[in-house]
């Protein structure tokens, strides 16, 4: 053995114990302040067949990058082709050690097929980095994070990429005839290369020096970028796999339920970033800055000072600069120096970014890696409410309101059922026997919009021969706007009058006309010990056409497009049975530009339909502008608070175009 492959075998042995000590150092203080946070998280390991699943196509077949093209199609390029050098940069390393090494004296055949894989699949890597530095250089698209970072990502891996194909056409070159391996059949890319630059033409030592430059090249850049990563933001390169293999597997999803009456509790919600829980915690840490999330987002479309991709950096950088304190306190009964709020002076983190949110969900839903951002938002609404008394003061009247009359408008409570006086509609006292149990909701009970959509739900309910009752005066508000805006002690007190209630009921099911009511009632109710089926009324309307219960007889024909409501459609993935309702009434379907899951909001979500828009632009505006253009002749909803936002909106922007429930369309085709 020579002097040189002695020293490089010694070099090779400290450059891996520093690189991959120092690389396991560094994730090992990541772990130990997942470990640091004290917040609970439910169960993330169960459904173990569904979440190998989950690896296969999220992880492995790229299903949720590939959704916004062509940037899908370039990251999943330089994910293949990255993950194909990997085993060959690991051979190179050990033979850097044992000069002898090689995995073709063990497998030729798969080995021969690996390397002509890893060959082609590095080479697709580079045009993936073209477009990633075309989009940077020349679209520059505003979500989109770019800077020293992620430039320094790209050139890493090209020089990786590149350093890959130079070593493998100097290893062709340096190949003796009768070898038991042929590279030949394997490195294609790379014997090009080898053609291109004329490798053949130099002398056996220039080739050796060539060889061990671009040797040296790959492996260096390897080891730097494997000590970068746990300090860049493609951190998310270690925890992207675990946080989308750990995603809730449940596409519908409940806020998450704060213990108001635990008499130790000394916080509730989330004040600091000690009190993430693990989970939260991952999820930072798994975050690529693409912006789709912004992208997606009304509050960031409409120029509020919410992004929900910077939120989440935000919440980072503040876990990274309190770490010491978060483990200094590891393990402790009391925190001898609490880390510092989320919401304060300094902080980017302010009261309006987290009260611009309208819960809509276009951010989780969009998100390539699962991140949940709403677990960070409205868990800091909670806190900024319950702890601190912190909320935008038009508030305080509806939550008075809904503490005293239990609707955020401040009606008698007794007046509940008057919108159906005159209607012979029996209450559920009168009638526990019901079929079905139409919960009204607040909007349906006493604002003047949704009263006509509640009327027409009754109407059709009866023309179908539907055995149902109400609550009346009975009924409470479902909680969903207390909830939604950090009052999470008001909504439990109403949640648990209804829940007695519907206890003392047992209704068979329970009918909804707002998508409000529908995903509190079926996905957070059961939270309370009220689990009972639950009910759209654009579900039952759907079933009750196609079993010829309701008879057509005055179609519409005019264009139609249907608005996705938010909690209808990314939270209860309620999309066909609005639009296969419309089809029956012979109405001529249009789709909206932004549609299905990635359907704008309307503005109301999150409590925002009882707050001041005074920031940016309106977001119901925003919407309107795009259905003005579309040219239809009518706008089908299936919730009342999108029929009053945008019927406001189009008569701001002075569009002559009839907002209608579907209900209220159903109501007048059936006669």
């Amino acid at each position: 053995m020579s002097g040189y492959l002695v020293t490089k075998s010694v070099l090779m042995i400290l450059l891996l114990v520093g690189g991959f000590g120092l690389f396991f150092w560094r994730v090992r203080r990541l772990y130990r302040l997942m470990r640091a946070v004290r917040g609970t998280v439910e169960q993330r390991f169960d459904r173990l067949r569904e979440r190998v699943m989950v690896l296969l196509t999220d992880v492995l077949g790229q299903s949720n990058v590939r959704r916004k093209q062509p940037a899908g199609w370039a990251h999943t390029l330089i994910f293949f082709g990255f993950l194909a050098v990997q085993p060959h940069s690991l051979e190179l390393m050990i033979r850097g050690v044992f000069p002898g090494f090689g995995f073709e004296y063990w497998m030729p055949g798969i080995y021969g097929v690996y390397l002509f894989a890893a060959d082609v699949l590095a080479f697709l890597v580079l045009f993936g980095l073209a477009y990633a530095l075309y989009r940077r250089l020349f679209v520059k698209p505003a979500y989109l994070t770019d800077g020293r970072d992620a430039r320094l990502i790209i050139l890493f891996t090209a020089v990786v990429i590149v350093s890959f194909h130079f070593v493998n056409a100097f290893q062709l070159q340096l190949s003796t005839p009768g070898h038991a391996f042929n590279y030949a059949a394997a490195f294609t890319v790379s014997e090009a290369t080898a053609r291109l630059f004329s490798l053949n033409t130099l002398s056996a030592a220039a080739r050796h020096t060539g060889y061990e430059i671009a040797y040296w090249i790959h492996i260096l850049t390897i080891l730097g970028f494997l000590v970068y990563i746990p300090g860049s933001k493609h951190l998310h390169l270690l925890a992207a796999v675990p946080n989308v293999v750990l995603k809730p597997l449940e596409k519908t999803k409940a806020m998450i339920k704060t213990d108001i009456e635990d008499e130790t509790a000394e916080r509730f919600g989330l004040g600091s970033v000690g009190e993430l829980n693990w989970k939260n915690v991952l999820d930072l840490y798994a975050c690529t800055e693409c912006g789709r999330c912004e992208e997606q987002c009304p509050a960031s479309t409409t120029e509020k000072p919410l992004s929900p991709k910077k939120l989440v950096a935000d919440v980072k950088h503040d876990l990274f600069d309190q770490a010491d304190v978060l483990l200094a306190n590891a393990g402790k009964a009391s925190e001898a120096a609490a880390p510092q709020p989320l919401v304060r002076e300094t902080s980017p983190i302010t009261s309006d970014v987290i009260w611009s949110c309208t819960s809509c969900r276009a951010c989780e839903n969009i998100c390539p890696v699962n991140i949940q951002h709403l677990d960070l938002l409205l868990e800091i609404r909670k806190q900024r409410v319950l702890m601190e008394a912190d909320f935008p003061p038009e508030l305080q009247e509806t939550f008075t309101n809904l503490e005293n009359q239990s609707n955020p408008w401040g009606f008698s409570a007794d007046t509940r059922a008057d919108w159906c006086r005159d209607m012979d509609i029996p209450l559920m006292s009168d009638h526990p026997e019901a079929e079905l149990l139409y919960f009204v909701g607040c909007a349906g009970s006493f604002d003047d919009r949704g009263k006509k959509i509640a009327t027409a739900t009754a109407r059709v309910l009866k023309k179908a021969g539907v055995d149902f009752a109400i609550l009346g005066p009975e009924e409470r508000c479902n909680g969903d706007m207390a909830r939604r805006a950090g009052n999470e002690y008001l909504a439990q007190m109403m949640i648990m009058e209804n829940v007695e209630t519907l206890n003392q009921y047992k209704p068979r099911r329970i009918l909804t006309g707002c998508p409000h009511c529908y995903n509190i009632l079926k996905n957070e109710y059961p939270q309370f010990g009220a689990v009972y089926p639950v009910v759209h009324h654009t579900q039952l309307f759907d079933r009750l056409i196609r079993k010829g219960r309701l008879k057509i007889n005055n179609g519409h024909t005019n264009a139609v497009a249907y608005h996705d409501s938010c909690y209808l459609g990314r939270w209860n993935q309620i999309y066909d049975e609005p639009r296969r309702i419309l089809t029956a009434l012979g109405a001529v379907p249009r789709e909206l530009n932004r549609q299905h899951d990635l359907g704008f909001c309307c503005g109301a979500g999150g409590a925002r339909m009882f707050m001041e828009e005074t920031l940016g632009s309106r977001i119901n505006h925003e919407r309107a502008r795009e259905i003005k253009a579309s040219g239809i002749g009518c706008l089908a909803t299936a919730c009342p608070f999108c029929t009053t936002m945008l019927g406001d909106g189009l008569t701001d922007l002075n569009a002559d175009m009839p907002v209608r429930d579907i209900a209220e369309i159903l109501d007048e085709a059936t006669g």
